[in-house]
């Protein structure tokens, strides 16, 4: 069979997801590593599960994957209940970060070990492996060990070994953190490209909210072991639930209820990203249209990023601002630590966030 999409056999009904989670609870000892967790993730989807380490995603990845047991609540896989499945009993293949390759094995050997495993045929095997190896883009590479590879080409091996047993669910934990940030950029792109193509439904952990943003559908993003947020990237990003997703996806000014009251004379809790701020020389005298906040401002610090620069800010109310500028290819860094400006935004842009959070 073709590794380039999912045969329609294979598919369950179009309503029927992929992934289901009900209140889905692990604990160890007296730690609550997950926290009745409600999930649905679809058929083909490539799904993100964001957080910073022990905010609960690695365990529910090891909860799908059946290697550890629910304290708990259930797990479904295309609607067949599998929460006290043994992990060899699910139609899941996980791919780790440190990629588990056999050192003295060829990578097409490698790639066909789990075929070995199911009793297929020699021949059968090393057909299928080697195509698994094409749709990554190492058939070439096949009577390699290993340890001649390059850390982006082993990572493609792991993922070869993974899709050759054609599962109906591939999960990624965090399989690109040992790369360096140009080779995971390209590996990024690599496996959005792979997904697609497969039609596989991808669950993929990760720490690094600029990998999420780039590679999902959607992101659940966790913190002590609950999803404090489910939406697509833009929903996420542009509307962040809380003053934690606002502050941990990407970088936002955060205002608390007391400086919203103060800048922005609203209540409640508010957030606006930094690429939302303008900003220009000195102070401006002039009456702030209704549908703007304008606020004075000093330059704390211009960092330069290549692509813009990020100037850190301190009201004349005394409230610590980040605004971001795309660079105009002036080597001028326009705003200098000690300059005075006048710091603009639009009301629209302004993000309201739950209280309590």
């Amino acid at each position: 069979m073709s590794l380039s999409t999912r045969a329609p056999a294979e598919t369950a009904a179009v309503d029927t997801p992929a992934i289901t989670l009900r209140g889905l609870r692990k604990t160890f000892g007296d730690v609550v590593a997950v926290d009745a967790v409600d999930l649905d993730i679809a058929d083909g989807e490539f799904f993100s599960m964001l957080g910073p380490s022990g905010s609960g995603k690695t365990t529910v990845l090891r909860l799908i994957a059946g290697f550890e047991q629910a304290t708990a609540g259930t797990v479904r896989l295309g609607g067949t209940d599998v929460t006290r499945s043994a992990p060899f009993e699910r139609d899941v293949h996980t791919v780790f970060q440190d990629y588990a390759l056999f050192p003295h094995m060829s990578v097409l050997d490698n790639v066909a070990y789990g075929l070995r495993v199911r009793g297929l045929k020699k021949a059968e095997r090393r057909d299928r492996a080697q195509q698994a190896l094409e749709t990554v883009r190492l058939g070439h590479l096949g009577a390699r060990r290993p340890a001649q590879l390059s850390g982006g080409q082993r990572q493609r091996v792991a993922l070869a070994r993974a899709i050759v047993l054609q599962p109906r669910v591939l999960l990624l934990d965090e399989p690109l953190g040992a790369l360096d940030l140009k080779l995971r950029e390209q590996m990024q792109v690599e496996l959005k490209q792979l997904q697609r193509e497969l039609g596989i439904t991808f669950v993929f952990v990760t720490h690094d909210q600029e990998e999420a943003l780039t590679l999902s559908d959607r992101i659940a993003v966790f913190d002590a072991g609950r999803i404090q947020q489910l939406g697509t990237p833009r929903e996420i990003y542009e509307n962040p639930a809380s003053a934690y997703v606002a502050g941990f996806v990407g970088t936002t000014n955060l205002f608390d209820a007391a400086t919203s009251q103060r800048i922005l004379g609203v209540a409640g809790e508010h957030a606006v990203r930094p690429e939302r701020l303008r900003l220009s020389p000195g102070s401006d005298t002039e009456t702030p249209r209704a549908d703007e906040v304008r606020l004075d401002a000093v330059v704390v610090e211009t960092i330069y990023l290549g692509t813009g620069n990020r100037v850190h800010l301190r009201t004349s109310e005394g409230v610590d601002l980040v605004a971001l500028e795309q660079s105009t290819g002036s080597l001028d860094t326009r705003e200098h630590r000690g300059d005075d400006v006048t710091v603009r935004f639009a009301r629209a842009d302004v993000v309201p966030l739950a209280s309590g959070s």
